[in-house]
């Protein structure tokens, strides 16, 4: 049985229409498929419909943490709180993260405060004050990297923050959890197009931190698998038209650096984000309730039959309105 989003226990949009309270974990660097989210929910910001509390950074990279605040002072919220692991994870730049350094001839490119992601503090400790000081049952948290940090938060003790131990707290504060991980469905090979089981990169690159996240999330979750963002790709003509109005802009820099038009990447990061803020305009359809288990090796199970989880399904008849919107609200100048 398929299920539309709407009416779904923790996946409904702020009941007062209200803006909803965000938090954003990423590996930023690894795909530029975390630069195009990041836009959107400035976008999303700028239209009322959320407020994004906390940027979390999975890469172990210091050029990761200012490439996000980079983001952030472009879009005009520098002052949003940004943590950072400790991992090991990913800990090379990435082709564009080194874009925090770019000058030119009258300055820095791209003007931003955080140097580097040693100045920055640790992840948990921006999940535990964030989440502390967030309204109970409010907080929509998409991951789109690693479970590194959300595992971490889940195993840290009470501190200044709360009281709370992580586990704890995240069922306190956290209403729904809209992750990009795993595959719910067999993929093309790419050498013989034939249909196989995938090992996602999200999971696979910290399978230890996707198995915790997994025994012991408390809230909803809903995955967007791999085949959800390979079915919905960003059009390379919007990259090359729709960005123009500023000489230079962080997003389709990143995405030229990492791969150059023509090129129609995948939206797998930009899925979840959809989701995680709109997950009532029936963009995706929903599986039926059921468990979502990581083995050893990194592959993705989902059990049907009731639980916690849920994944993204892709309806034809709505797919060009999902790419569209993500279009949209990626290249939405900033504050428009």
């Amino acid at each position: 049985m398929l299920l539309l989003a709407a009416g779904l226990p923790g996946a409904c949009a702020a009941d007062d229409g209200a803006a909803i309270p965000l938090i954003f974990d990423t590996d930023l660097g690894n795909d530029c498929d975390d630069v195009l989210p990041l836009g959107m929910i400035h976008a999303l910001c700028s239209r009322g419909e959320c407020e994004l509390l906390a940027v979390t950074i999975t890469k172990d990279h210091p050029y990761a943490a200012p490439f996000a605040d980079v983001v952030n002072t472009f879009y005009g919220r520098g002052d949003v709180p940004i943590g950072v692991c400790g991992s090991g994870v990913t800990p090379e730049e990435g082709k564009y993260n080194g874009l925090c350094e770019s000058a030119d001839a009258d300055g820095p490119r791209y003007p931003h405060d955080l140097g580097s992601g040693r100045e920055a503090p640790p992840a948990v400790e921006v999940l535990r004050r964030t989440l502390a000081a967030a309204e109970d049952g409010s907080v929509v948290v998409c991951q789109v990297g690693f479970s590194t940090n959300l595992a971490d938060l889940l195993e840290s003790a009470p501190d200044q923050h709360s009281p709370l131990a992580g586990r704890e707290l995240a069922a306190k504060k956290v209403r729904l959890l809209s992750v990009m991980a795993g595959a719910f469905a067999k993929v093309p090979d790419d050498s013989t197009g034939q249909p196989r089981e995938h090992y996602e990169y999200n999971v696979v690159m910290d399978i230890a931190a996707a198995q915790k996240l997994c025994a012991n999330w408390p809230t909803p979750i809903v995955w967007s698998g791999f085949e959800v963002g390979l079915n919905l790709r960003y059009p390379h003509e919007s990259i090359e038209r729709d960005y123009r109005y500023a000489d230079h802009h962080p997003l389709p820099e990143a995405y030229r650096l990492y791969n150059p038009p023509p090129h129609d990447r995948p939206t797998w990061d930009l899925t979840s984000v959809l989701y995680a803020v709109r997950p009532d305009r029936g963009y995706f359809r929903l599986s039926q309730p059921g468990r979502v288990s990581i083995a050893d090796d990194g592959l993705t199970r989902f059990e049907p039959g009731g639980g916690r989880d849920r994944y993204l399904i892709v309806d034809e008849a709505t797919r060009p309105r999902a790419i569209e919107a993500m279009v949209q609200l990626a290249s939405q100048p900033p504050g428009g």
